[in-house]
């Protein structure tokens, strides 16, 4: 019972926007843990505080340790996919206004150092030729030679200026395309893993479909096709599909799915249920997508190059 009020007064809290509050009751639920029972309550429950928070890491954090406990939930799956969708969308915004604010910075202040340098320039041309004129006189001698000198350092300036205009706009426009490529490059690698989990979730979803009925069978339908449909939009081709499928449904064991139906329990301490999902995201995503994207390229020469990840429209 005290769980229960704990979990209702955090989710109360996080809905009044005192996020803080509300995790730090959901971090003394999580150490008081005594049961997998406990752990999956607690990690819907600040997946449902980073969800309010509009916080995508977060979320997908507590959704791969979900599916370290559950790994034949088709739920967990199908959010874990919709979570790499929204981080797919956020891609371009991090990387693409901060490279252009420098852009335009930089070739600001080098136009103004160019504007100013050849100001100066052609204001002394009138000079030097009235001295040209003036030559005889030695006032008017001298005053032309400072000139010059003047005029020399004036040209010189600019070629300064240019030189570093040209500069930095060649770094800047390589800062740019360092930019577009690492950005390209991991849109795709996000890709493939919403398209991974979304199959997975696919195919579990398939898997249970012959034990339902009447709603459930119904909504297990739907289900699928909004899948089906959220797939077709990240633009893969009939064959990385198929090999994805395959991948992703290498360990669908009868006998595993019955067991994790069965809803049973584990009791055990809270060390070793600590260790059940410690893993880090990178240990996740090497163990269900690190042989992925390899075996795609090899299996389709023009998978990457191919791929195409179009705007995503919510």
């Amino acid at each position: 019972m005290r769980r229960d009020v704990q979990e209702g007064q955090a989710r109360c809290l996080s809905r009044l926007g005192r996020h803080r509050e509300a995790l730090d009751i959901a971090e003394k639920m999580r150490n008081g843990a005594t049961n997998t029972d406990h752990l999956t309550t607690v990690l819907n429950l600040q997946l449902a505080i980073y969800q309010d928070l509009e916080n995508v890491e977060k979320r997908i954090t507590c959704l791969q340790q979900l599916i370290c406990l559950h790994p034949f939930s088709a739920w967990y799956w199908k959010l874990l996919a919709e979570a790499y969708m929204s981080l797919l969308q956020s891609l371009s915004p991090l990387v693409v206004p901060e490279t252009k604010l420098n852009h335009s910075e930089e070739v600001s202040v080098s136009d103004s150092s160019f504007k100013a340098s050849a100001g100066r320039e052609v204001n002394l041309q009138p000079h030097r030729l009235d001295s040209q004129k003036e030559g005889p006189w030695p006032s008017l001698a001298t005053e032309t030679t400072r000139e010059k000198a003047v005029t020399c350092r004036s040209g010189q300036a600019v070629k300064e200026s240019l030189c570093t205009s040209e500069e930095a706009e060649r770094t800047d426009e390589g800062k740019h395309t360092a930019s577009e490529s690492w950005e390209q490059n991991m849109s795709k690698k996000v890709g493939i893993k919403a398209c991974a989990s979304f199959i997975r979730a696919r195919l579990l979803l398939q898997l249970t479909q012959s034990q339902q009925s009447s709603f459930a069978l119904e909504n297990n339908l739907n289900r699928q096709k909004e899948v089906d449909d959220k797939v077709a939009r990240l633009g893969f081709n009939e064959n990385s599909l198929l090999l994805t499928t395959k991948v992703m449904g290498q360990d669908l064991i009868p006998e595993k799915l019955k067991e994790e139906f069965q809803g049973e329990v584990k009791c055990i301490g809270l060390s070793a249920l600590s260790s059940l999902v410690t893993a880090s995201a990178t240990e996740f995503e090497t163990k269900w997508f690190g042989n992925l994207q390899d075996d795609l390229c090899h299996f389709d020469r023009q998978f990457c190059s191919d791929v195409y990840l179009p705007p995503l429209v919510t």
